[in-house]
């Protein structure tokens, strides 16, 4: 215990020496600062040196002035500041809210067997809402229950309908269902924050999740923006708000994670799969303006400039993220795939007081060539509505509205295949599907606008079937495989409900698979087998 003792004092008696010396040192140097005086003073000038020092000494507060004119190049550097405060002068700089992604509320949900491997047959997705469990009186009106279930049903059989997801919602279930029917992406609206969005449903796992929250989440920028799933149901497109433009999203199916693809400082929107799944068209105002990000040379001004209502067609390429221009037109609408090769485009606004005029396109992708279809002698100012395109391209049914309105059956090369007078559908109330192979087409009404029975038409557009009503025949879809057309159908006669029919490939046998469901009923579309 002695030799720490020790240490401890050759401690402090090294310091303490350090401080002697420190202090010595402190008083030598208070010794001869005392002494510079002194010092200054015994040089012995003559008093004829007195005067030549002056002139020195006049010159010595030359440096008290130079801490002085260090502020002036300050004050010439701060106009290299002032574009700072410019976004504060200019209100477009401040960035809109951006859609942000949230990946919460989990669930994993019991499925049925017989869908979590996939579906290998082709089967008809739908939604029933309202669904009384017992009504006394069928012509009696029922209290809203709020449930709503999406159902997967054989064409062959009613009693095959499969219940994939039930949900309590106060709005109609907004669902889109990936082709082969292994995800699906659905909005939920419950009047709470903190569930109402967007959510995507994988249904090989059951889980589930929110990814954008909000009411009105597929409404970005005031536009409602429908997502697009991949052909193999892996990812889901999305066009959403980013700080001051739009950009394109894809989602996993599981919601696990999100990448921006275009990410330009454009609006990028209405992302469209191509059917091999190699390629996304999308509309984008990039050719127009580069950027509206105010950081950016030469960018558009949201001050002075409206959101583009359109713009150029693009194409990105999955494989190489190579974005190419399919179309220098300005597309109004969202560009849909006729098939790998061919794009649909429309152009015009027929609600545009100064121009009211709609008009349709096609574009080839190995070509580049892009051609507008317009029946010869037609009037310049028609409207081209509600038009279907064969599988191949060759031929497009279309609604032309000048006068009256007209349903033509017109060739790639705008001649005329063939037309109908008997069929008067009001300007939009048009909906026809072609069978993959391009043999048949059914003809019928959208939005309740359905005045006619089952239609069908051949590629020549002779009849094949002319039912009359009842039902009606709304929003016809073939199946995969062309044997069935699924459609909705309202008979007018009884309770004016309306369901879901079933008929062959030439219009014939129409049956319901939801005569027992008791509730509103909304098509989907087909789901499964082969495409």
């Amino acid at each position: 215990m002695l030799f720490p003792a020790l240490e401890s004092l050759r401690f402090y008696a090294s310091a303490a020496t350090k401080a002697g010396v420190l202090a010595s040192l402190i008083a030598l140097c208070a010794c001869s600062a005392l002494s510079q005086p002194t010092a200054t003073a015994t040089p012995s000038p003559s008093a004829s040196d007195t005067p030549t020092r002056i002139p020195t000494a006049t010159e010595t507060p030359l440096p008290s002035f130079t801490p002085t004119a260090t502020p002036s190049p300050t004050a010439t550097n701060t106009p290299t500041i002032t574009p700072t405060p410019l976004p504060t002068l200019t209100p477009s700089i401040t960035p809109q809210p951006e859609t942000s992604y949230v990946f919460d509320n989990w669930d994993v949900i019991d499925l049925p067997v017989e869908i979590r491997d996939g579906i290998a047959n082709q089967m008809i997705a739908f939604v029933s809402a309202n669904r009384q469990e017992s009504i006394a009186n069928i012509a009696t009106a029922q209290p809203f229950t709020g449930v709503q279930t999406v159902f997967f049903a054989s064409p062959l059989s009613a009693r095959s309908r499969i219940p994939v997801l039930e949900l309590e919602s106060t709005a109609s279930l907004d669902v889109f269902v990936a082709k082969p029917g292994n995800a699906l992406a659905y909005v939920q609206t419950t009047g709470d924050i903190r569930a109402d969005g967007l959510y995507v449903l994988d249904l090989g796992t059951g889980f589930s999740a929110r990814v954008l929250g909000g009411e009105a989440p597929l409404v970005q920028r005031g536009r409602y923006m429908p997502p697009s799933w991949s052909p193999d149901g892996e990812q889901l497109a999305l066009a959403l708000a980013t700080g001051y433009d739009m950009d394109i999203f894809l989602y996993a199916k599981d919601g696990s994670g999100r990448i921006n693809i275009t990410n330009h400082g454009s609006y990028d929107f209405w992302p469209s799969w191509s059917p091999a799944g190699d390629a996304i068209a999308f509309v984008s105002d990039r050719a127009f303006c580069a950027s509206w990000n105010p950081s950016d040379p030469g960018f558009c001004d949201a001050l002075t400039l409206p959101p583009p209502a359109g713009g150029s067609v693009y194409r990105y390429d999955i494989a190489t993220g190579r974005v190419s221009i399919v179309a220098d037109l300005e597309a109004t609408e969202p560009p849909y795939w006729i098939n790998e090769n061919m794009l649909a485009l429309v152009t015009g606004d027929p609600f545009d007081l100064r121009d009211p005029q709609r008009r349709i396109w096609r574009a080839d992708i190995s070509t580049g060539e892009v051609v507008e279809i317009r029946q010869r002698g037609a009037a310049a100012n028609a409207s081209y509505l509600s038009e279907s395109w064969e599988p191949g391209g060759g031929a497009v049914l279309v609604q032309i509205a000048e006068e009256a309105n007209r349903l033509v059956l017109l060739s790639a090369g705008s001649d005329l295949i063939g037309q109908d007078a008997n069929l008067n559908f009001p300007r939009y109330g048009l909906a026809s599907a072609w069978a993959p192979d391009g043999s048949r087409i059914a003809i019928g009404g959208t939005a309740g606008h359905c005045p006619y029975g089952v239609r069908v038409k051949d590629a020549r557009f002779r009849n094949v079937a002319t039912a009359d009503a009842p039902p009606t025949m709304c929003d016809p879809q073939y199946s995969p495989d062309g044997r069935f057309i699924a459609f909705s159908g309202v008979i007018p006669r009884t309770d004016g409900r309306n369901d879901i029919y079933v008929a062959s490939a030439n219009g014939f046998g129409a049956g319901s698979i939801t005569a027992d469901l008791r509730g509103q009923v909304k098509l989907l579309g087909w789901v499964g087998g082969s495409s």
